[in-house]
């Protein structure tokens, strides 16, 4: 027999970034259900999300927070620690995404990519980490990576790097902390139904394309997401170290 309460995340504080709409707002609702005290990150009002979470009676605090300065992703983190009492678990969702030929990429859109997507990314982790350690508990990070962690992609040439590094920083941590208690773990979403997607979903012929290579013939839902960091953040998942879980409806199995 199963023991369900494995997937329980009862008791568990665990701070999203990237909570106000998405996958990151779909990640804070599955925590939730799960029965997680939700710290929702990000720069825009999480209204929406606490309303949804308040609504199925799950504990919620909202925190704005800049993530394109590191230095202040990790104020903020010592802040939510010192306010919120010890944090279990810590989703990196938050990202962002510049278009343009390799060509034309400038730095400064190279630079703001890989500050929010990886630098931030890497020092969060490295905040719970030494806190964790510190107060000689267990810990348990889950970082969103892409199907361009595994693929080049076009004209995306610093998401692309800044995925490739998610996963990267993802196996390096397992590798450093796994025999300390802390469990470092990535899922790579394949193509959801955010708002990022609403174009490519709007665009018959290229929403076609697109579930054409989907053996699962549909977009997938920031709940699909957010389930599994339920389970990689739970006790279900204590011995996953440095995995990553794809959730793209069999997107790399085509």
């Amino acid at each position: 027999m199963i023991d369900l309460s494995a997937f329980s995340l009862e008791g568990q504080t665990v701070l999203v970034t990237g909570a106000n709409t998405g996958i990151g707002q779909g990640i804070a609702l599955s925590l939730g259900r799960a029965g997680a005290s939700v710290i929702g990150v990000g720069r825009s009002s999480m209204a929406d999300t606490e309303a949804q979470l308040t609504a199925i009676g799950a504990r919620f605090s909202g925190v704005q927070c800049d993530l394109n300065s590191s230095r202040d992703a990790q104020a903020m983190f010592e802040t939510a620690w010192a306010t919120h009492g010890p944090i279990d678990g810590l989703v990196n969702n938050a990202g962002i995404i510049k278009r343009a030929d390799a060509v034309d990429l400038t730095e400064d859109d190279w630079d703001s990519v890989m500050d929010v997507n990886l630098k931030t990314m890497f020092f969060l982790c490295q905040s719970l980490g030494r806190a964790a350690l510190s107060a000689g508990r267990s810990a348990r990070i889950v970082n969103i990576a892409s199907m361009l962690s595994f693929q080049g992609g076009i004209r995306v040439a610093s998401y692309t790097a800044s995925k490739s590094g998610v996963l990267g920083i993802t196996r390096l941590l397992a590798n450093e902390w796994a025999a300390k208690g802390i469990n470092v773990n990535a899922i790579a979403p394949g193509y959801i139904e955010t708002n990022n997607t609403e174009a490519l979903r709007a665009d018959p012929d290229r929403s076609a394309a697109i579930l054409g290579r989907i053996p699962a013939a549909r977009w997938g839902a920031p709940s699909d997401i957010g389930d599994a960091a339920v389970f990689l953040l739970s006790n279900a998942a204590n011995y996953m170290h440095g995995a990553v879980i794809p959730v793209d409806g069999g997107w790399l199995a085509r």
